[in-house]
Parts: structure tokens; sequence; C-alpha cells
């Protein structure tokens, strides 16, 4: 309960909460970083802190993108989300152009300039999001009216998800549309368009995911990856073994043995089995307890959003704590053996620029509305 003494105290720029869980976040990412990449590090490049020194500059330059973020005002954001929309668009059919596009383990998911790569899928999901919370604002009434305000977003999270699917990225596709999902029915559609259209859609995925024999064979090492251990189920398998070696508290910061070259994506998709090696239980749920802290603060800032009459604010905060939330779980439930591989980075900790960037500048955009929201600026003007 507040008194008349905190009122006259100025509130902190930053919710302590959620800064110090992201903040937290992002230096475990370096430290596990660090030590799940230093034997493969030194052999590709003989640098045994080559993936090291790269999160840590990415992490600044995270720090300096949420910065951005932090100081230009979400009015000006909500203006230009049709062109973000646009650039989403652009750089996803520019990633399927031959010799545009730079294929990595069999997909070809990255743009980049010599030793330099972009992932367009991290970008266009948040360009998604903003469109997303732009389109509820202004065509509210119709999306609450019936199935035409529904349409259009459905028609452009399609045509998204056709250009990851041919990447192909089923991970990101899966979480793109979860989060439009979540935010489309906090805006208001009708829950008879609503559940008929999510039933279509997870048909339509599950039909994708058994169409392919590889995502077959992903679903099919999940839920016995041990009757195939040095094939299909190698990863998933090496995965639980780092997992079972943590124990309640680790084996103990750069002791994981499962990163010699034992499990596939150690510093990457997998960097959360080497810190359940390392630091066992305690480190797992101290993890889990920071994002735990960031969709806790995140929700609480969309509800204050809405109460106060923010409707782009809200929207944008439901959708980009859906996402990295969501994200997390997917990455911490496949390290575990509790969901099929995606290959979907763990945000702010995998090694990874573009996620790491992204979703900093993304984690900003809530730090702008608590700050306008607080009276430090203009929260609605462009809604208005």
């Amino acid at each position: 309960m507040s008194t008349a003494r905190d009122a006259g105290r100025p509130r902190p720029l930053l919710d302590p909460w959620f800064a110090g869980a992201a903040l937290a976040l992002l230096l475990i990412g370096v430290v596990m970083v660090a030590s799940a990449s230093m034997t493969i590090a030194d052999r590709q490049f003989g640098d045994a802190f080559h993936y090291a020194t790269r999160q840590a500059a990415f992490a600044l330059l995270g720090c300096a993108a949420a910065g951005v973020a932090l100081v230009v005002p979400l009015q000006r954001w909500e203006r230009l989300a049709p062109l973000a929309l646009a650039v989403a668009f652009v750089l996803l059919v520019a990633v399927l152009v031959p010799g545009l596009g730079r294929e990595v383990n069999g997909s070809t998911r990255w743009l980049g300039v010599g030793a330099l790569r972009f992932q367009p899928s991290e970008l266009a999901r948040l360009c998604c999001v903003l469109w997303l919370a732009a389109y509820l604002v202004k065509h509210a009434s119709a999306v609450r009216a019936g199935f035409a305000g529904f349409a259009k977003p459905l028609a452009v999270l399609g045509v998204l998800s056709l250009l990851l699917l041919l990447e192909p990225d089923f991970g990101a596709t899966v979480v793109l549309t979860a989060t439009a999902f979540a935010m489309l029915f906090v805006g208001g559609v009708r829950l008879r368009d609503f559940l008929g259209v999510l039933g279509i859609a997870v048909a339509a995925l599950v039909a994708i995911a058994l169409a392919s024999p590889y995502r077959v064979a992903r679903l099919t090492a999940f839920m016995d990856p041990w009757a195939d251990p040095f094939d299909s189920g190698f990863q998933l398998t090496q995965s639980l073994i780092a997992v079972g070696r943590g124990s309640w508290f680790g084996v103990g910061l750069g002791e994981s043995v499962q990163k010699l070259f034992y499990l596939p994506e150690a510093h990457t998709d997998f960097v959360f089995a080497v810190l359940a090696e390392e630091l066992g239980l305690v480190g797992v749920l101290l993890v889990l307890a920071l994002y735990g802290i960031l969709v806790w603060r995140g929700l609480a800032l969309a509800r204050r959003a809405a109460l106060a009459g923010a409707a782009f604010g809200a929207h944008l905060a439901l959708g980009v704590t859906v996402w990295v939330g969501l994200q997390a779980f997917v990455n911490a439930g496949v390290t575990l053996g509790l969901l099929p591989t995606k290959g979907l980075t763990l945000p702010l900790v995998s090694a990874g620029g573009s996620s790491l960037v992204v979703v900093c500048f993304a984690l900003g955009l809530l730090a702008r509305l608590r700050r306008e929201l607080d009276g430090g600026a203009p929260a609605q003007e462009a809604s208005a």
C-alpha cells in the first residue's frame, strides 16, 4: 500500500524487479556461453573465449538497443508499425533468395556480410507484435464485431508463417503463431471465431510437422530418445545425461563433460543443459525464477496499461511477455525432454546476437511503457 511519504518520492526510472531479472539473465548468459563454448571455440578459432567475447559484445549492444527503446516515445513505434511489418516481410523474403540467404545445418535462416550474420526471424517476431498491437488499437471495434476484423491479422500471420516454414524454422513459426493468437484473444476476438481458427491452425501445424521426415524423426526421438541414442535421439540423450549429472548443486562451473563435443549446440540451443549440469537443480530453478519474474512484471505492466487506457502499450506488453516467456519455456522443455526439439534459443542466455539484441530492445519497449505510465512522458497520444 502506498503512503503519503511514498507519493512524494520519485519512482525509479526502471522497474527494479524487471530490470534486475533481465540483467541477471544477461550476465548468466555471458558466463554460461563462455563455459559451454571454450572447447569448440578453441578448436575452431584458436581462441577459447571467442564466443564469450562475442556474447559480451552483443550483451552491451543489446543494452544500448534497450536504451534507445527507453528514450523513444511509444507513439512513434505505433506510427511506424506498418513500416516495421513491411521490413519483416522484405527480410524474410530476402533470406530465401539464392546468394543472399546463408544455409547452416540444412536451414536458410541468416543474412550476412563476411563474418557477420543476422537472423531475420528474430526481428520479424518483434515487428509482428508491434504491428498487431497497433492493429488491435486502430481496429478494436471491427475485431470484436465479427470475423472480418479477425481475417486481416490472420492473413498477415499466415504469410509470415509460410515464409518462416520455407527456411525452414518450425520453432519460430510456433512461437509467432502462439504469441499472435494470445494477443488476438485478449484483444477481444469472438470466442467461436477464435476457437475455430485456433483448431485449424493447430491441425495445420501438426500436419506440417508430420509431413516432413526430419520433423517426424525429431518427434519420434522426443518420445523415446533411448531407442536410437546414437542417431535421431543423440542430442536429446546427451542433454538428459547433462541434466542428470547436475543433480542438486551441479558438478561446478566450467566442469561440464557433455560440452566436450558430446552435446551438439551446447552454447546455443542447449546451453540450458550445460547450466543444469554445472549448476544443478538450484541453478535451473534460479534461471526459471528469473524468467518467471519477467513474465510476472510484464503481465502486470500490461494490465496496468489497460486500466490506464494505454491500449497500444497494453497489447505490446502482452505480446512481448508471451513471446519471451513462451520461448524460454519451449527451450527449457526441449532440454529436459518434455517437448520435441525446436531449434529455439534461450532468450538473453543462448549465444546469438540477433536474438539477444532484439529481445533486449523488446524489453526496453516495456521499460518505456512503464516510464510513460509513471508520468515521465505521454502514454497514449498516438491513439487519442
